[in-house]
């Protein structure tokens, strides 16, 4: 079924203007201006097939405001002006005097029949008593303070004019800025554009017009530039500060200063009748290397935070004429806000968004950055809402894209995405933006993608992460579907199916349902009151994984998470997947029951719940993805490799041995505070797999680890590995030297204690010939720590086992486990660890650390001078 979206504020606007049109004929003799709109309350009511607006509207303040495109239709449409009049008003406003100007006074001639009680004056003055006043654009000079604040407290405005002649006569001018229509009606965000509309015969659509076509810059901004980088050769951006990547998305925005790979740590916008310029670290502001661009800055804004409380009146402030100049950075902000939205939730967005620009939490490190040539920048620079209409271009007429454009889609496909998040549905320039991407991707359609059919090109990973997010905004996914999802077998479903929910988490944990859904199938979830805002989610598809490399073999983002806000809630993913409830940390809930209406049943075995006859029938399950819960530890595989997969309660009992061997020698409970998970995917973010929660691997991985046979006789060190990673603490950590090193401690363990494999068979490295020469060679080499890593740091921990066994290393772990504190460089570290492991085997390890090159100190040395050296280790024989 399709979810049917609430009409929005604008589009009921919309409606009560259009009432009783069928079309608007404006051919004649009349060559208006087109409207050029910014902000989020600006929007069209009449759009040319070319995408120039022709009239608009807008919401200011309290009050509300029209614009035409010229003059002449005040008097072309006596019907559209009586329906404008009465939106303008205001709803329920029983206030009907309408201030006419006495340069356009054959609209009051007009309205001499309607209910209307019209007035004709010289100007608006401080009058109180007009609900409406009507203008021409060139006649508002003495007048635009007291219509900016009209407006603002609760008046409508309707205005008319073109600037097309005024821009041709005044060619030096900033006709946004300057031109009088544009100082009342801009703080609206809708300008009079020195751009002629082309005037035909327009059908009056049911919807607010939308095109691809639509202006997406409303200037060129070369002029800016030459100002802002007057004298300006670079940024000096070096040092420790990290700053957030700027998403330049409206209009009137642009970038000031870039990275190398176009990243925007700084920008400017027109906003009203003002300016912004944003720098993507507060930090910044005060650099004396920056001084003489700051104080461009600050005259180009006088030519025209205090935090999102004051959003409101910031906005105004800049709309009416003033200068912003704001710093600040979202990635830290998203890092600690996780689940958040930093688009629409990160305070300085909600200035920001607006504006036409937005802080993301993507980082761009220090450096010094070239300062632009702008006639070469305006040429060159990537601006998403440019090459967005370009792309559109592309699909709609094969329009030939340049190099640049193409070698800069992908980076649009991700700008897609991002903005997409705003969820902005009241703003027309937002609105367009999913209308021209939905109409994009019905043109071309989704690429197919697949293990065997992966995506290179530029152009089709730019419609496969659009077509992604256009779907979960577009106002009818179901009508979007077909085309993006070509081959979609149906499958067995069941109904009703309950799922018992007993949980006390550590941390946040997935709950896993047995239950699939296929690409864009939608099903009802009737959830407990005691789950409802209480931060738990619903996840859609157990692939995590975002991958950002040039070849895929699937989308970026192929899962989805919802709050669960209601005890009803309809949900779906356009990919599909396994369904989870996403318990947060800390939650306690006992014999709860969650009801899925329809879903498809998915192999799913849970130690000690399925028995093997349940097995045998859930094994044949339609779902492609297979789930195996053990005590401590669930595979997520595809359902192929457990199709054959009789005695899953023998397999059970292997990962339970296992885990028990993971946890004792991390001198822990038997029973983990969370279960750990693997997930397979035909491709991962990164390697060959990666630790986390979940742990990731590549679909080839599955059958390895559903196979005893497999475990038994070749052993699973990859796995083992990262699930080695999984128990490294920072306290015995010496990264980066030991990031790739002491998980493999757990590989080593389980082979031999578990497996009965050793340590050379279960992996070529730890051959013993091999071990020995890595360990003359780093002697040799001068012991020097910056090449201590991997496989040359396992050793110095394979020499200690040697010697003394994994019972030194369960009691050095659980030393660790009771320290309340712990040094956190590595040099204080180093030294713990070899205090802590020389007193738990009784024997000064001094020298054979420093045998090593660890920095052991004097204080070190001294504090176990009184334990029995350890003088024949194996590094003595290297000096």
């Amino acid at each position: 079924m399709s979810i049917q979206q609430p009409q929005t504020q604008n589009e009921r606007a919309y409606l009560s203007m259009m009432r009783g049109f069928q079309e608007l004929d404006f051919r004649g003799p009349c060559v208006p201006s087109d409207l050029l709109l910014i902000g989020d309350h600006a929007f069209p009511l009449a759009m040319n097939s070319r995408g120039q607006t022709l009239i608009a509207a807008s919401l200011y303040g309290s009050g509300r405001i029209v614009v035409l495109g010229h003059e002449g239709y005040l008097t072309a449409f006596p019907a559209l002006i009586e329906n404008t009049l009465t939106w303008l008003r205001g709803d329920g406003s029983e206030n009907l005097s309408v201030g006419v100007h006495s340069k356009v006074k054959a609209v009051a001639d007009n309205l001499s029949k309607s209910s209307f009680q019209v007035k004709v004056v010289g100007s608006l003055g401080d009058s109180q008593e007009f609900g409406v006043y009507v203008t021409d654009a060139y006649s508002v000079g003495a007048d635009i303070k007291n219509l900016v604040a009209f407006m603002k407290a609760g008046g409508g405005v309707l205005i008319a004019g073109q600037a097309w002649h005024w821009a041709a006569n005044s060619p030096k001018e900033n006709t946004l800025l300057q031109f009088e229509g544009n100082k009342v009606s801009g703080v609206a965000g809708i300008y009079f554009s020195e751009s002629r509309a082309e005037t035909e015969c327009l059908p009056v659509y049911p919807k607010i017009p939308s095109s691809w076509m639509a202006v997406v810059n409303g200037k060129d901004f070369e002029d800016d530039l030459e100002f802002l980088l007057a004298g300006v050769s670079e940024f000096d951006l070096q040092g420790s500060a990290v700053s957030s990547e700027i998403l330049v998305h409206g209009s009137l925005a642009f970038p000031i200063g870039t990275t190398k790979d176009g990243q925007t740590f700084l920008a400017g916008s027109y906003y009203g009748q003002g300016r912004v310029i944003l720098v993507s670290h507060e930090g910044f502001l005060g650099r004396q290397s920056l001084a003489p661009f700051w104080n461009n800055a600050i005259h180009w804004l006088d030519e025209g935070g205090r935090g999102d409380k004051h959003a409101k009146e910031i906005r105004e402030f800049v709309a009416e004429g003033g200068g912003l100049l704001i710093g600040g950075h979202a990635w830290y902000w998203a890092q600690t806000h996780r689940g958040k939205n930093e688009l629409t939730d990160f305070p300085g967005n909600k200035i920001l968004n607006t504006m036409g620009l937005s802080l993301l939490r993507g980082t761009i490190s220090g450096g010094l950055h070239k300062a632009p040539e702008p006639s070469q920048f305006i040429k060159d620079n990537y601006h998403f809402r440019h090459l967005l209409h370009r792309f559109a271009g592309h699909v709609a007429h094969g329009e030939k894209l340049s190099k640049h454009e193409e070698e800069n889609l992908k980076r649009l496909g991700r700008d897609c995405s991002i903005f997409l998040h705003m969820n902005a549905n009241e703003c027309s320039s937002y609105t367009q933006v999913v209308s021209s991407l939905t109409d994009i991707v019905m043109k071309s359609g989704m690429p197919k993608v697949c293990d065997s059919c992966p995506v290179k090109t530029p152009k089709d990973h730019l419609l496969l992460s659009v077509a992604t997010e256009v779907y979960k905004v577009c106002p009818n996914p179901d009508a979007l579907l077909p085309y993006l999802i070509k081959d979609n077998p149906l499958m067995a479903v069941v109904y009703n199916h309950r799922i018992k929910i007993d949980v006390d988490t550590a941390a946040e944990e997935w709950i896993s349902t047995g239950l699939f859904l296929s690409p864009g199938m939608k099903t009802y979830i009737a959830m407990p009151e005691e789950i409802v805002n209480k931060g738990w989610k619903i996840q859609i598809g157990c692939q995590t994984d975002r991958l950002n490399a040039g070849v895929i073999k699937r989308a970026p983002c192929v899962h989805a998470r919802l709050s669960i806000t209601e005890q009803m809630m309809q949900v779906w993913n356009l990919w599909g997947g396994l369904i989870y409830l996403v318990a947060p940390a800390k939650a306690k809930v006992d014999g709860l029951e969650v009801t899925v209406q329809m879903a498809v049943p998915a192999p799913y075995y849970k130690s000690g719940v399925t028995t093997l006859a349940e097995w045998s029938l859930l094994r044949t399950a339609p779902s492609p993805w297979a789930e195996l819960e053990f005590d401590n530890i669930i595979l997520t595989v595809p359902s192929d490799v457990v199709r054959n997969l009789e005695r899953p309660d023998e397999l059970a009992a292997l990962w339970d041995e296992i885990m028990r061997s993971i946890a004792d020698l991390a001198a822990k409970p038997h029973k983990f505070p969370r279960k750990e998970r693997f997930v397979t995917d035909v491709q991962i973010s990164h390697g060959l797999m990666h630790a986390g929660y979940p742990i990731m691997a590549h679909k080839a991985t599955a059958a390895q680890l559903v196979s005893i046979a497999h475990i038994r006789g070749k052993g699973l060190w990859g796995p083992i590995h990262e699930l080695g990673h999984n128990q490294q603490r920072g306290c015995w950590e010496f990264k980066p030297n030991t990031t790739e090193c002491t998980c493999n401690l757990w590989s080593v363990y389980v082979h031999e204690e578990v497996f009965g494999i050793q340590r050379g068979k279960a992996h070529q490295a730890m051959a013993l010939e091999k071990r020995n020469s890595r360990a003359k060679t780093y002697a040799e080499g001068g012991k020097k720590l910056g090449t201590w890593s991997m496989w040359v740091a396992l050793e110095t921990y394979m020499q200690l086992q040697d010697k003394f066994g994994w019972d030194a290393f369960k009691k050095v772990f659980d030393a660790y486990l009771k320290m309340s504190t712990a040094p956190k460089d590595n040099n204080g570290k180093m030294n713990l660890y070899a205090v802590t492991f020389s007193q738990t085997v009784g024997m000064n390890l001094s020298a054979f650390f420093k045998s090593w090159g660890w920095p052991i100190d004097a204080a070190t040395e001294e504090k176990l001078s009184n334990l029995p050296p350890w003088s024949d280790h194996p590094m003595v024989q290297y000096g």
